[in-house]
């Protein structure tokens, strides 16, 4: 399979594209051939090619289920691996998802899945979405299997995430699947989406929330700061990540930190186990229920991909929150 690859300055904005065929409006069926394939896209800063719509794709990562499921191309999907928590989908995308064959859900305690390079091979997919620890772009790209991740996942990340992040991400997958049209109308209800909440905000008083990992078993936590998506985020909320001047996407804080910052909510983030089990996380460790938020129990438990990294689902969140924060 032949392909364009080259690379680029790191730090460009993952999703900028470059056709290597004609371009055109899009919107083909099921993989058949299309005008507009070969077709190159620029993710994490390297070139990556596809001859034709993708047909047989393994998705490893939960965060670009909700891309696919907006351009109608769930049926593209052959093999997965990793959590799709049911809180994430409507009926129809979950009945679509259990469909798919399963190779491990097996996680870490970072949320990150486990699993190995060989495996995915084996499943012979024509596009790979998401790249697991321990799995390398090359390794795939050696055997001719393409690769795109989600910028936040990318090795220098992106800079500023926000919304457009997720409008670039629609249109980028709206190419790779010829569904162009599709991705733009997506893009409306996802702004419409938007508006609405901002429309029935209640008056936050410059809420300071902080935005949390618990490292279950581990009595560490991780901060999300200013280059997460939980900055915009909250920011739409009318509220204050009390981490927002880090300048980084997620780092390990110290609960003498955590207590300097006292905020008035916290937000636990997590992939796998019960809301109490997540709450219960923070509050092993020492100092913890001293923290406001613990003392007025103000914690709210949420899965991961309800904030991060930036996808439809981060809409979801938005909204969920806002009803949080309502009866707050």
């Amino acid at each position: 399979m032949k392909r364009c690859l080259a690379r680029l300055t790191a730090g460009l904005l993952a999703v900028t594209l470059t056709a290597c065929g004609s371009s055109g409006s899009g919107d083909g069926d099921n993989g058949k051939a299309s005008a507009n394939y070969p077709l190159t896209v620029k993710n994490c800063g390297v070139d990556v090619t596809l001859d034709k719509a993708p047909s047989s794709v393994m998705i490893v990562n939960s965060a670009p289920l909700q891309y696919l499921s907006a351009l109608g191309v769930l049926d593209r999907l052959s093999s997965r691996a990793g959590k799709f928590p049911p809180e994430y989908y409507s009926k129809e995308t979950l009945a679509a998802v259990e469909k798919v064959p399963s190779l491990t859900d097996r996680l870490g305690s970072d949320g990150h899945l486990k699993i190995s390079t060989e495996s995915i091979i084996s499943k012979e997919p024509d596009l790979v979405l998401g790249l697991p620890d321990g799995v390398s772009r090359e390794s795939l790209s050696a055997v001719g299997i393409p690769v795109l991740n989600e910028p936040s996942f990318c090795p220098d990340g992106i800079k500023n995430p926000g919304y457009e992040t997720i409008y670039q991400q629609m249109r980028l997958y709206g190419r790779v699947f010829d569904r162009r049209a599709k991705a733009e109308q997506a893009v409306k209800d996802l702004q419409k989406r938007i508006q609405t909440v901002q429309a029935g905000l209640p008056d936050q008083k410059g809420r300071k929330v902080a935005v949390l990992w618990p490292y279950r078993g581990e009595g560490t936590v991780g901060a999300y700061g200013g280059q997460s998506m939980a900055t915009p985020q909250l920011k739409t909320l009318g509220a204050q990540n009390v981490f927002a001047a880090t300048d980084k996407r997620v780092f390990e804080v110290s609960m003498e930190e955590l207590l300097a910052r006292d905020p008035d909510t916290v937000i636990l983030l997590h992939t796998d186990g019960t809301r109490q089990e997540i709450k219960q996380a923070l509050l092993d460790i020492p100092g913890a229920k001293d923290l406001r938020a613990v003392r007025n129990d103000a914690i709210h438990v949420q899965l991961f991909n309800f904030t991060e990294p930036p996808s439809p689902l981060v809409l979801d969140g938005l909204e969920r929150l806002a009803t949080y924060f309502k009866g707050k």
